[in-house]
């Protein structure tokens, strides 16, 4: 397999990782609302992110630790809305 064809399937992934969580955050942002959210799956699925992320930076595999860091802050704000709207707008 050529390197092109790997970079772009790498590259591929790496935007459906890091693209994956804008549904979820947007939709809680609108609705103020995060109590359908599982805090148990988001945080272990941050702390996922923050292992890969270690990971890259000691193999200094950049592809896979700026992936995943931008993955992390994406996951990390669903994270921090659900504990912030985890039971409906605080304003109201």
């Amino acid at each position: 397999m050529s390197d092109l064809v790997a970079n772009i399937v790498g590259s591929a992934a790496a935007i459906c990782s890091i693209t994956s969580f804008a549904p979820q955050a947007v939709k809680i942002w609108k609705e103020r609302d995060a109590s359908s959210v599982s805090l148990k799956t988001y945080s272990l699925t941050v702390t996922c992110f923050v292992l890969w992320v270690v990971y890259g930076i000691m193999t200094k595999a950049w592809p896979v630790t700026v992936a995943n860091a931008c993955a992390l802050v994406m996951a990390s704000g669903v994270l921090v809305m659900k504990w912030r709207f985890r039971d409906g707008d605080p304003d109201k």
